[in-house]
């Protein structure tokens, strides 16, 4: 056993300690699965050989510092001997009885947690496999505690900024379509308090029941952090429980400007963390706090006549109970052995560093002649665009020169460039090498998505730009429709998914009751909530429009609609790009 230990220690310290390896390697699968099945059986050398030869090259260096697309994720050496003392020692840490020692010292990090973001000592929760289970679990929670079991009426409230795992978490739990409010952000990427309580207002005026809203404490996509007290005031106010997204920036309330721009997080009812992102933990290892930790336990307790002797008993605690996790090991031991092996400050200077490294991105953008910050920067995450909108072609030609990498989002339904520096070992260097490559480098063909035809006139109706195939398409999916004088076509914050498309006549766009855009003959409008934010979400009618005399409409449900974009995928990037600007206007 200690031979084949030293064996693989001096295997990861080798790899590990290679500069010369790009930030990504790509693999192919056919080339994959050869090398895989010639790998003979019974032999702990071979087999750790191909590991490191077959497996490991192929996929993201976690420890490049020149890795900046989607999330770095650059971990600690005493975080990797924490899982391995873990999974050597195979824990069970989903009861008391059976891992006192492992349960006891989670519930002390989970108290550091709660004095760091300002929770009370009355505070429970969780470490869990990241924050996507983080969300759901507090979604779960949230439901039991207000209303109990599912019901139909339910709604919960998120904005476009707010991370995937939410949507996947509501139709895991059963929410249907029209149960996401999916809410437009400011200029600032924010959800502002006036436009949730406007969208409260009108659910609860129809019946419906609003139960919980979800606030970014520093968005996966642009870092945008929402007026988190102001959100909880409204919230408060009607009824409904906050859940703070903090998996991305939480724990950036280490420093001075991270607490500054999260304040108001502890006013949440449920915050979602991650430790494997700016506490540099190894996968997997997220983490939920509950204000009020009884509903935690309450939401997930169940009576079992087999553990009868494992029930907790005398003011100890199965963290079985407090989530969806019965078999579990201990996150606990990579968090305490590198917290303790380096200290709490050493992790503060780690963040505050990046925090300079983006600050310093930033400024760099801002004085260069070929680009453009495209949102504004927040923790870490800096978004930029190229005066040629090359997106897609420039991030191919930076993992194909091996220098770095990064990845791209969409800023207000345009492609935009992205880097997000966590990264401990990430330097001013390194962003600059970065960005001189991207200033002046050729796109190449990326292998990612569709390039936009960037010579389509934006001014012209959307329709009006359709070749004859596209045209002959939409004609066919698409059904007709006569609208009478003053009626309502579409209705603000209302959940639907029609595109309409004006044959003949006038309709106007109103906001708060106010005119803001008179569309015609050849317009299209609907395209908001048409287009599928995620999982089956749409986000709500940011508008009403009304007929303005006779109307008569093409019209494409949400089923023609997705097969129309499917056949011509340039279609979609018009469509998110008109639905971005007009976004915007609305605001």
């Amino acid at each position: 056993m200690r031979a084949l230990g030293y064996r693989t220690v001096d295997a990861l310290v080798e790899w590990l300690s290679d500069e010369t390896a790009p930030a990504l390697r790509r693999g192919e699968r056919d080339d994959l699965r050869r090398r895989l099945g010639a790998v003979p059986a019974g032999s702990f050398d071979a087999a750790l050989r191909a590991l490191f030869e077959d497996v490991l090259p192929y996929g993201s260096r976690s420890g490049h510092p020149r890795f900046f697309a989607y999330i770095p994720f650059a971990s600690t050496w005493p975080g990797a001997l924490g899982d391995f003392v873990a999974s050597a020692a195979n824990v069970y840490a989903g009861s008391w009885q059976e891992g006192a020692g492992a349960t006891q010292l989670e519930l002390q990090l989970l108290d550091r947690f709660k004095e760091w973001i300002g929770y009370p000592a009355g505070a429970a929760g969780s470490l869990v496999s990241g924050g996507s289970v983080a969300n759901l679990t507090a979604i779960a929670c949230a439901r039991e505690a207000l209303v109990g079991a599912m019901r139909d009426d339910l709604v919960l409230y998120a904005s476009d900024q707010t991370h995937s795992s939410v949507g996947r978490a509501a139709r895991v739990l059963g929410f249907r379509a029209d149960q996401l409010r999916v809410l437009p952000v400011d200029d600032a990427m924010r959800l502002e308090p006036d436009t949730l309580a406007e969208a409260i207002a009108v659910d609860a005026a129809a019946g419906r029941r609003p139960f919980l809203a979800v606030a970014n404490a520093g968005a996966t996509s642009t870092g945008a952090v929402d007026p988190l007290a102001r959100l909880a005031a409204v919230c408060r106010e009607r009824g409904l429980w906050l859940h703070a997204d903090a998996s991305y920036g939480g724990f950036a309330v280490l420093t001075d400007r991270g607490r500054a721009q999260l304040a108001g997080l502890a006013d949440a009812d449920s915050v979602a963390l991650d430790p494997h992102k700016w506490l540099y933990q190894p996968y997997e290892c997220g983490c939920l706090l509950v204000r009020d930790g009884g509903s935690l336990r309450r939401a997930f307790e169940l009576r079992s006549d087999y553990l009868r002797d494992a029930e907790a008993t005398g003011g100890v605690v199965n963290f079985g109970d407090y989530g969806l996790q019965l078999s579990r090991t201990s996150r606990a031991f990579k968090l305490w052995l590198s917290l303790q092996t380096f200290g709490v400050d050493a992790f503060r200077a780690a963040i505050d560093r990046t925090l300079d490294v983006a600050e310093h991105a930033a400024e760099r953008i801002r004085a260069s002649p070929r680009l453009e910050l495209a949102a504004p920067p927040s923790l870490g995450v800096v978004c930029f665009t190229r005066d040629d909108g090359a997106v897609d072609g420039l991030v191919a030609a930076l993992e194909e020169s091996g220098l770095g990498l990064v990845s791209s989002t969409r800023v207000d339904g345009r492609e935009a460039l992205r880097l997000c520096i966590l990264n401990h070992t990430s330097t001013e260097a390194d962003v600059d090498a970065v960005l001189d490559f991207l200033e002046d480098a050729e796109p190449v063909a990326g292998p990612l998505r569709h390039e936009r035809d960037a010579a389509v006139a934006e001014e012209l109706p959307l329709f009006a730009r359709l070749d004859p195939f596209e045209a002959e398409a939409f004609v066919a999916l698409s059904q007709p429709r006569t609208v009478a004088a003053g009626a309502h076509v579409v209705t603000q914050w209302e959940m639907a998914r029609e595109l309409y498309v004006i044959e003949a006549g006038r309709a106007d766009v109103l906001v708060g009751g106010e005119v803001v855009a008179t569309l015609r003959a050849g317009d299209h409008f609907g395209e908001i909530g048409a287009l599928d934010w995620g999982h089956g979400f749409a986000r709500s009618r940011a508008a009403d429009v009304v007929a303005d005399g006779a109307l008569r409409l093409r019209v494409l449900d949400g089923a023609a609609l997705g097969q129309l974009l499917s056949r011509f995928p340039r279609l979609e990037d018009e469509l998110r790009r008109e639905a971005h600007a007009r976004l915007r206007r609305a605001r």
